[in-house]
C-alpha cells in the first residue's frame, strides 16, 4: 500500500467524484487550532464555548449544588485561565448553516473515519448530531479518531508523513430510516470486483437472504457503471448502501488490507480469488449460526488491530473455521 492509495480514500478526495451516487455531504476544512484541541489530552475535558449557547446535553437536568463543586475559585487567575473553554466561532457558524441545509441532523466524519466508538456518550446513543457542540463532544471523546490524526500512513510502504497536511470535517445527512443490514463492503483487486460482504455481521437478517441474488447484481452493475473507471487505485474496498427502491449509494472507500476489516472473508481468501479469477461472491449472514457477535465492538470495525499475530487476527481465524464447520453441519440451518 502506498500513501497515494490512502489519500484517495479521504472523503474530501473521493466525494466530489461520486457526489451524484452518494449521500448528501458538506465538507469543511478544520483550522489547525481545532485539530490541536482534538489532540490535547493534557488538561480537563472541555467542550468549546458555543456562541449560539448550544448544549451538547440539552435534556440534562442542571443541579446548581453539584455544579458548585466544579467551579474554580476566584483569585486563582492561572487556574481560571487554564480552564477557560476554547471557542471556534467561524467554524461553528459554518457548521450550523450546513446542518440546517441538510435538514437539521447529520453524522460527522473526519478524513477517513467517523467517531463510532463515542456514540454511547450522545443523548441518542448514535452519531446523530444537530449542533456544533454535539459534534465536538463526539470528536473529542473518540479514541479511534487518533488513527486519522496520527497513524493514517503507518501501513504505507513509502511512508513519509504521519498525518495529512489538512484535516476536514464531513457533515453527512442523517437518514433515520437507514437499515444497517443493507450496507455492504466491496473488495476490488486489480480493478476487478472479487468479493462483497454484508457489513453488519453481528445479527441475522432473514430479509437479506431473500434479496441476496438481486443485491449482488445491483452492486456489480453499480461498480461497473460508476466506480471502476472513476476510482484511480487498483486495489481498494468501498462500502455501499442498497435502498428500498434498489438504488445503490456509495458510502465510503478504504484501502485494501491493513486496517480495513474483510468481515465475512479473510484477506487470504480474497487474494486467492483474485489470483484464480474466481466468480464474484457475495457473503451474508445466512443463519443465526453465522452471526459474529465478537465484531460488535465500541471501536469502529475498520480500525481494529487485525495484523498477523494480533488477538483479533487469531479471533477472526477461529471464527472463520467455526463458521465453516457450522455451515457444513446438517443442523446448521435449524
Amino acid at each position: 500500500m502506498k500513501e497515494e492509495d490512502v489519500n484517495r480514500c479521504q472523503i474530501q478526495e473521493w466525494y466530489p467524484k461520486f457526489k451524484s451516487v452518494s449521500i448528501r455531504t458538506f465538507i469543511h476544512e478544520l483550522p489547525e487550532s481545532f485539530v490541536q484541541y482534538l489532540l490535547d489530552d493534557s488538561g480537563p475535558f472541555l467542550l468549546p464555548a458555543s456562541i449560539s449557547n448550544e448544549d451538547a446535553f440539552p435534556n440534562r437536568i442542571h443541579n446548581p449544588e453539584e455544579e458548585e463543586d466544579y467551579q474554580v475559585s476566584e483569585g486563582s487567575g492561572d487556574e481560571a485561565e487554564a480552564l477557560s473553554a476554547p471557542c471556534f466561532p467561524e467554524l461553528e457558524l459554518k457548521i450550523k448553516e450546513s446542518i440546517e441545509t441538510l435538514g437539521g441532523a447529520i453524522f460527522p466524519k473526519l478524513n477517513w473515519s467517523a467517531p463510532k466508538d463515542s456514540a454511547w456518550i450522545s443523548t441518542s446513543g448514535t452519531l446523530r448530531c444537530t449542533t456544533f457542540s454535539e459534534i465536538a463532544l463526539l470528536l473529542r471523546s473518540s479514541d479511534s479518531l487518533i488513527h486519522d490524526l496520527c497513524h493514517a500512513y503507518d501501513s504505507c510502504s513509502d511512508k513519509t508523513m504521519s498525518r495529512p497536511p489538512k484535516f476536514f470535517l464531513a457533515l453527512r445527512k442523517w437518514y433515520p430510516r437507514f437499515q444497517p443490514e443493507m450496507e455492504f463492503r466491496c473488495f476490488v483487486k486489480g480493478q476487478k470486483l472479487v468479493g462483497i460482504s454484508q457489513r453488519e455481521v453481528t445479527t441475522f437478517y432473514p430479509v437479506v437472504c431473500e434479496k441476496k441474488n438481486k443485491v449482488e447484481v445491483l452492486i456489480e452493475e453499480f461498480f461497473n457503471d460508476n466506480v471502476r473507471v472513476k476510482f484511480e487505485s487498483d486495489d481498494y474496498t468501498f462500502d455501499v448502501y442498497v435502498t428500498e427502491d434498489e438504488r445503490v449509494k456509495v458510502l465510503d472507500f478504504n484501502p485494501w488490507g491493513a486496517f480495513t476489516l474483510p468481515l465475512l472473508f479473510t484477506w487470504e481468501e480474497l487474494e486467492q480469488k483474485a489470483r484464480e479469477g474466481d466468480d464474484l461472491e457475495l457473503r451474508i449472514v445466512e443463519s443465526r449460526c453465522g452471526v459474529r457477535p465478537g465484531l460488535k465492538t465500541a471501536v469502529p470495525y475498520d480500525y481494529l488491530d487485525v495484523s498477523a499475530g494480533s488477538g483479533w487476527d487469531q479471533f477472526l481465524r477461529n471464527a472463520s473455521e467455526e463458521l465453516q464447520q457450522q455451515t457444513k453441519s446438517p443442523e446448521a440451518g435449524a
